[in-house]
Order: structure tokens, then sequence, then C-alpha cells
């Protein structure tokens, strides 16, 4: 039950433990970050206890950080020791070796493949921008949400190629195996996102292939790291789309409300919309095209 043909612990059972055990973490190092504007509004708030969490995120730009930011750490942290004394691995053949040109391309893949859907769906009147694209909304949320997508893309990477995907092969599974279960695992883990949706959850399994194909293809985790920041950021701190779900707190503000939601992903944002889909297919192309190059 516990161990496969090969006497080892089977790839589920590790996969399982280090999902718990980075969630558990994650959800124990948050809770000092809430504790002082928690108490803050309790104690300014005459009519007693009344905490919106989302206000707060609203009121602190720096909240998500103090939270979730030092969670994600924490998660990472937990990961790399699960990975060394349980896997027995070097962090080195999880994929995250020295640094690599590849997180340049990866960013700037991530980067053009937001602003092309913004550019459709902005040109074919399918969005309405709240502010000029002369006039930027520049905030404090600009800079505290760009460490924490960074945060989230090294995170993710680690948990679902870098962790899952190196666990199921050092098991003996199939590449497709691999590559089928930990897309599956990451599409999983948005179902709670907020106003989820179905075509959201399958761009989400779809760009999961993608990031595996990237880090199969590099054989590392650079590239899908790169990509996975900025395919956010952009999203939503740059034109102001929610992200998964998420409330945006972008440069500029869009109104999707006269859009087709099949193209702008309504209240899920771009990942639910199908040009997402389409920017993902084309992902798969690049990077056919730069690993072949770069190997030549």
């Amino acid at each position: 039950m516990f161990k496969n043909k090969l006497g080892k612990v089977r790839s589920g059972w590790l996969i399982l433990l280090a999902l718990v055990a980075t969630m558990i973490v994650q959800s124990l190092l948050m809770i000092p970050g809430m504790v002082i504007p928690v108490m803050s509004e309790v104690l300014n708030n005459p009519n007693g206890f009344n905490v919106n969490l989302e206000e707060l995120t609203d009121n602190s730009p720096w909240f998500i950080l103090l939270t979730q930011g030092v969670g994600l750490i924490g998660g990472i942290v937990m990961l790399f020791i699960l990975w060394r004394f349980v896997n027995k691995k070097r962090i080195s053949e999880m994929g995250f070796k020295k640094f690599s040109p590849d997180f340049i391309t990866g960013l700037a893949i991530g980067a053009v493949s937001i602003v092309v859907i913004f550019l459709i769906l902005f040109f074919t009147k399918n969005i309405e921008l709240t502010n000029s694209l002369r006039s930027p909304d520049f905030s404090a949320y600009t800079l505290s949400y760009l460490l924490f997508f960074i945060l989230v893309g090294f995170s993710e990477e680690l948990t679902f190629r870098g962790y899952i995907m190196s666990t199921l092969a050092d098991n003996g599974n199939s590449k497709t195996v691999v590559y089928i279960v930990s897309s599956l695992v990451f599409g999983i883990a948005h179902l709670l996102n907020p106003n989820v949706a179905i075509l959201g959850i399958v761009n989400i399994f779809l760009v999961g292939l993608l990031f595996a194909y990237m880090y199969d293809k590099t054989k590392s985790l650079w590239m899908p790291i790169g990509y996975h920041i900025t395919w956010n950021y952009f999203q939503g701190n740059v034109f102001g789309f929610p992200v998964s779900g998420t409330t945006p707190y972008g440069l500029y503000g869009i109104d999707v409300s006269v859009g087709n939601d099949w193209l702008t992903g309504g209240s899920f944002g771009l990942e639910g919309g199908f040009l997402a889909t389409l920017m993902i297919a084309c992902g798969f192309i690049v990077t056919n095209l730069y690993t072949k190059k770069r190997l030549a």
C-alpha cells in the first residue's frame, strides 16, 4: 500500500505529505501577520468585533505580504526540508539550480502573452479602461504585489513542478502521468478561488501542462517561474484584471462588463477566457522553438 514495486514509498503519499505539511506551515505563519491589523480594527471599531479581511487588504497594501507572503516563504522552506530529508535528494535535483537566462525568457513570454490578450480585447472593444493609458495609477500595491507574485511564482513552481513532477518521475512513472498528475493537482488547488469558472480551471490545467513542458525541456524551474510571475502580475497589477478570481490592484482600471465573458474571462479574470487558451497554446510553440535554438 505504501511502497511500490521498486521498494520506494509511493509518490502519492509523498506528494500528499508535502501538500499537507506546506499548507499547515503556511496557515500557521499567516497568523502573526494578521494579529496587528485585526486587533487594530477591533480596537478602533466602537461597534465591536467586525473585521473584514478583504477590507484589510484594501486598506493595507502590505497586508497580503505579512500574511500570505510570509506563509509562502515558510511553505518553500518546508518543501526543501521534505525534499532533502524525506525524498533524500539535493535541491538541484528538483530543478532549482543556479540562475539561468531561461528566467528572463520566461518573464518575457509571460508578459507578452498578457499584453497581446489585453491589446486584442482593447481594440475589439471587449473592455473599457477607467483611466487613460497615459495615466497609470502607481501605488504601494504596485510594489507589494510584485513581491507577492514573485513569491507565488517560486512557491507554486517549486511545489507543482519541482517537487511533484520530480517525485513522480523518481518513482518510475511515465512522462504522460507526470505531466497530467502535476497539472491536475495544480488545477484542483485553484478550485476554491473566488468566482471560479470551468474554462478558468481548464486553462489553469493547460498552463500547468505548459509549465511542465518548460520544466521538462529546460531541465530547470527558471523558465516556468519567470512565466508564472509575469503572467500573474501583468494580469492583476498592470492591466487590472482579476487573477484567478482574486481582486486586482492594477495600474489601469478595467471594465469587462462591456465584453464577451468567453473572451475576457469575466469576474474570474483572463484565465477564464478563450484568448488565454490560445496564448497558452502559443506558449508551447514558443518554448519548443526557444529550446531548439538554445540547444543548437
